[in-house]
């Protein structure tokens, strides 16, 4: 009779378990978010290359600019009048770029 308790008891906390609880996963690692993960990571990446190619072509035709002109142009919209680059790029959603006319200096920031 014992032994026969003793194997219900085993049987039931091996049904059971251990009384172990289990954790939030990491993002990233719930195979049921994956697709979800994966498209948000897809986003945020798009967004930081839009942003990096936009300064980088702005800076560029900044840089063309002060070299011809000897000075920064007042604003962005210099640029593309004097043809030094065909239009001003937009900045990715929910971002604006900013320009110091004294420094050359352009970044691409939050609104």
């Amino acid at each position: 009779m014992k032994t026969l308790l003793a194997l219900c008891c085993a049987f039931s906390l091996l049904l059971v378990g251990c009384g172990k609880k289990e954790t939030a996963s990491a993002p990233g690692e719930n195979p049921l978010t994956a697709p979800a993960d994966y498209l948000g990571a897809m986003g945020k990446a798009k967004t930081h290359a839009e942003k990096t190619i936009d300064v980088a072509a702005i800076n560029k035709a900044l840089q063309m600019f002060n070299l011809s002109e000897g000075r920064y142009p007042t604003n962005l919209q210099e640029l593309a009048d004097g043809k030094y680059i065909p239009e001003i790029p937009q900045a990715p959603p929910g971002m604006k770029i900013v320009y110091d006319p004294n420094t050359g200096e352009v970044k691409v920031v939050k609104q």
